[in-house]
């Protein structure tokens, strides 16, 4: 049951990684610094908690805020989007590692979770984004960021929660492809 439970906390925090992926790194490392829910200690990703790693993310943060406009869309946003899934993969391998010996399914878990995440956040917000003024839309980063943070910390305090957050993003992700898929139907009655 234990070994059920860190792959649902490490699943929480990839999916928080998809939505951002700096945030949940620093709360998953800053409450494993402190033993609340998470330890990497004596783990191979006893790193994720250490000093130098978490300054590292933070420098990352703090760019990635000051070059907004320019990580929109291109590689860097494909960049954006490796790092996520990069650091879902660790943070879900960790949690595992924490208590058991195979952590190997974790990387599978969190990349495909973060990976989940990060395409239905990045539709969501397209498409608000579309329908808001300049002044509103810029203001999606900080709930997208909000919403990571909330993610990651229901999922460490409670794992099964990871589950309902699971299901919210694929319902996201198959809502916003059956919109798309209804956007042009119009289009061929015309025709």
């Amino acid at each position: 049951m234990d070994y059920v439970l860190d792959i649902l906390q490490g699943a929480g925090l990839a999916l928080a990684c998809g939505v951002h992926p700096f945030l949940p790194v620093l709360l998953a490392g800053a409450l494993a610094s402190q033993d609340l829910g998470l330890n990497f200690d004596g783990t191979a990703f006893a790193f994720l908690e250490e000093g130098w790693f978490l300054l590292a993310v933070t420098v990352a943060l703090v760019l990635s805020v000051v070059l907004r406009s320019r990580l929109q869309s291109g590689p860097a946003q494909s960049a954006l989007l490796g790092i996520a899934i990069g650091f879902g993969a660790l943070l879900c391998a960790g949690s595992v590692d924490d208590r058991s010996d195979v952590w190997w399914p974790g990387l599978l878990v969190g990349a495909a979770c973060a990976a989940l995440a990060a395409e239905a956040t990045r539709a969501v917000l397209a498409r608000t984004r579309r329908r808001l003024d300049a002044e509103t839309a810029a203001a999606l980063p900080l709930y997208a960021a909000g919403v990571s943070v909330l993610i990651a910390g229901l999922s460490v305090a409670l794992p099964p929660l990871a589950l309902l957050a699971l299901g919210f993003f694929g319902r996201l992700l198959a809502g916003g492809r059956r919109r798309e898929g209804e956007k042009y139907a119009g289009l061929r009655i015309l025709r």
